[in-house]
């Protein structure tokens, strides 16, 4: 049998970042940001971590599906801002949920967190070590954040987006193939420098601003483009199929730049193309499943729809997924 995503659940907090925010003491104008990145709104959590803005999502998946939480055999964080160092945000989810008889652990591959989450859940369904796992894409991007940084400050934003995977009704169904890479000579383009055991988080590393956030935009503009549209005709090619056959693409909500641009190397056609950074910025490991959980909720998914998804993050990681959307039918 095929795992599957049985169903998906998002949260934002509700507090709305809109470009003027910025332009209050930045040199940046809503004009400039919308021009480069095509985000016009973010979120922004003024309080609580990752593991608050998971729970939201979390309960709502639970209640979607009509299980409790002891139902669940593990829990999967996919995350680059953990509530700690240790313990995993996984264990704080499992406690405040009261998942009793779950284990669990975080996932830390940047944006490409959720696809590599995804296949590791898929991989506990299929080989019967787990029935239901939750899957859980969250970042509480602020907390690493400069917001003095007009180069980053603007592309980002809080949230969660969080999936049960079990077996799949239907063998045809669900999670077919993926493609998944790491390059870790990308990693001096998008970082961040302290806080782990190579620079600890001390006055200096503070003063100097290293446990901000930090991308060296172009390198990393050019390679996403290139790899994940490389991903995802690799996972066509592995699975004989043309762009006709893909409904609905995917990609890691980055900026509207590089959205448009794999694309259309893709020859997808624009409406095709799922995108919700403008409302929300990058929320790194959550776009995917915010964005997937949007659509199920606009109704615009049906049973059996080719879903190629395509992410890049720090790392470098990147990859491509296919799923056959086939939700738990109550």
């Amino acid at each position: 049998m095929a795992a599957t995503i049985s169903t998906i659940a998002h949260y934002f907090p509700s507090t709305i970042i809109e470009n003027s925010y910025f332009e209050n003491y930045l040199d940046t104008s809503d004009e400039w940001i919308v021009k480069r990145t095509g985000i016009k709104e973010r979120r922004f959590a003024l309080e609580g971590a990752t593991s608050d803005l998971i729970i939201p999502a979390a309960k709502k998946c639970l209640e979607k599906r009509k299980i409790r939480p002891k139902e669940i055999d593990c829990i999967i964080v996919c995350t680059v801002t953990p509530d700690h160092s240790f313990p995993s945000t996984a264990c704080v989810v499992q406690d405040k949920l009261g998942c009793k008889n779950a284990w669990g652990f975080d996932l830390s591959a940047a944006c490409s967190g959720f696809l590599f989450g995804l296949s590791t859940a898929v991989s506990l369904v299929n080989s019967k070590q787990c029935k239901k796992v939750l899957l859980c894409g969250a970042d509480k991007m602020t907390s690493i954040l400069n917001l003095n940084d007009r180069n980053t400050a603007v592309l980002f934003g809080d949230g969660a987006g969080v999936c049960i995977v079990e077996e799949s009704n239907n063998p045809n169904l669900g999670f077919i193939d993926t493609v998944m890479h790491i390059d870790g000579a990308g990693g001096k383009y998008l970082k961040k420098i302290s806080g782990g055991s190579f620079l600890p988080s001390w006055h200096s590393s503070v003063k100097d601003e290293v446990h901000y956030f930090f991308q060296e935009g172009q390198s990393v503009f050019k390679t996403a483009v290139s790899e994940m549209s490389n991903a995802v005709y690799d996972l066509m090619k592995k699975q004989k199929m043309t762009q006709k056959d893909i409904t609905w693409l995917v990609p890691h909500q980055a900026n509207l730049r590089i959205i448009n641009a794999v694309g259309d190397r893709l020859n997808i056609p624009p409406e095709k193309v799922v995108i919700n950074v403008d409302k929300f910025g990058n929320t790194t490991a959550a776009t995917i499943p915010s964005a997937i959980s949007q659509l199920s909720e606009d109704r615009k998914l049906r049973v059996g729809d080719n879903v190629v998804m395509c992410a890049f993050g720090g790392g470098f990681t990147w990859g491509a997924s296919l799923l056959k959307w086939n939700p738990y039918q109550a």
